[in-house]
Order: C-alpha cells, then sequence, then structure tokens
C-alpha cells in the first residue's frame, strides 16, 4: 500500500489579500454576544480588533490619581468615563484610560459618548506611550476632540495636545513636576503636573548593594 504524500504548501504573501474590516455596529454585537469576553482589553481601529497591554500597576496607579485630582471639579459639569467606550466615527472605537465627558442626567444610559460629547482625552502610557502619541492621539484629533493628555508613566510628564485637526493636533508640548496644566474646555480648573502623576515608588537596593 503506497502512503500518500502531503504536498508541501508554498509559502504565501498577504500583503495583497483582503482584510476582513468590521463596522462600529458588529464590533458592538460582538461584545454583546460574549465573542469579546467583559474586560478583555481591545480597540476597534479603522475596522480592525487591536488587543491592548494588560493594565500595570502604574497605569492602574494613574488612573486613580487622576480621577481623585478632578472628581472635585465634576459634580454638575462632566462625568468622569473610565476606560470605557467611546465612539469616533465608523470603524472606531476607542477605550480611553478617562475622559471627561458633557454631564447628563441620563448618565449616557443606553448609549456611549462620542467625540462631540467629550472635552478632554487622557491617556496613561508606559510601553504603549508611542501607540497614544502617534495612532491615538491622531484619532482623537480628527474626530475633534479638544484636547488629549497622554501621561508618561516612565518619563513622569503629561505630553499635552491641543488645536485638533485633520492630519492631528496642531499643537503638542510637554510639561514636566513644577508646571501647571489647565483643560481647554475647562479652563477655569488648573493643576500641578504632579498631581496628576502616580507616586514615585523607591527602588529597594539589591542584596549586598549599599544605598545612597
Amino acid at each position: 500500500m503506497t502512503t500518500a504524500q502531503r504536498t508541501p504548501v508554498a509559502a504565501t504573501h498577504t500583503e495583497n489579500l483582503q482584510r476582513r474590516r468590521f463596522t462600529t455596529r458588529e464590533y458592538m454585537e460582538m461584545a454583546k454576544a460574549g465573542i469579546l469576553k467583559p474586560g478583555e482589553r481591545v480597540e476597534l481601529v479603522q475596522g480592525e480588533i487591536l488587543v491592548m497591554p494588560p493594565i500595570g500597576s502604574d497605569h492602574g496607579a494613574g488612573v486613580t490619581v487622576q480621577l481623585e485630582a478632578l472628581m472635585p471639579y465634576a459634580a454638575g459639569r462632566f462625568h468622569l468615563w473610565t476606560q470605557t467606550t467611546v465612539h469616533l466615527g465608523e470603524g472606531i472605537s476607542l477605550e480611553p484610560d478617562l475622559a471627561l465627558v458633557k454631564y447628563r442626567q441620563d448618565r449616557y444610559a443606553g448609549q456611549h459618548p462620542t467625540a462631540e460629547d467629550i472635552f478632554l482625552i487622557i491617556e496613561d502610557a508606559g510601553s504603549s506611550l508611542a501607540y497614544d502619541r502617534n495612532t491615538k492621539s491622531r484619532m482623537y484629533a480628527q474626530a475633534g476632540i479638544p484636547e488629549t493628555w497622554v501621561v508618561d508613566l516612565q518619563g513622569r510628564a503629561i505630553e499635552r495636545f491641543t488645536g485638533p485637526g485633520r492630519e492631528g493636533y496642531l499643537q503638542h508640548i510637554t510639561l514636566r513636576s513644577g508646571e501647571r496644566i489647565k483643560p481647554v474646555a475647562l479652563s477655569d480648573i488648573e493643576l500641578e503636573v504632579n498631581d496628576l502623576l502616580p507616586p514615585e515608588v523607591a527602588v529597594e537596593p539589591a542584596e549586598g548593594e549599599e544605598q545612597s
């Protein structure tokens, strides 16, 4: 009996293959159906589903510090939308770490905020710094969101993006310890940069090393 031989599959290139992109509605239906698990960190970018890195302790601490700093100003003015979906247009549904969205009595029950509802986006960035600084900030600008702050957790600085346009934000400055920052759309709120950064963690010396 002759043993059938499998013909090796030739290596193929996929650059020219059409990708199956998802609409915003399909994306939301997948979430409702449980295909996208609750708490799974994914975003819809130009119709493609991207998996975000897990939230580290510095990242979580940063979001907590920012919530505490902004909460006293929120009552009756804006909601603090934390790591929850915002729709920025067809095929784009992102989950910013923190969004300051316009106050509504129904608290956006039954729908997610859209770009028109957002005063400010804050992204806490560790390993995702390049993605937040370039890709996400450009999408926020193209959607018309007035301002985005990218908090560089390792560099301990806030990169502030203002002046939204079709090619991205027109202004990009970096603010560090000792400086102050205020949102364009909420200019009566002024905060210390340090008040928006997680506490610095002292590094324990390795065994055998002397503390300086």
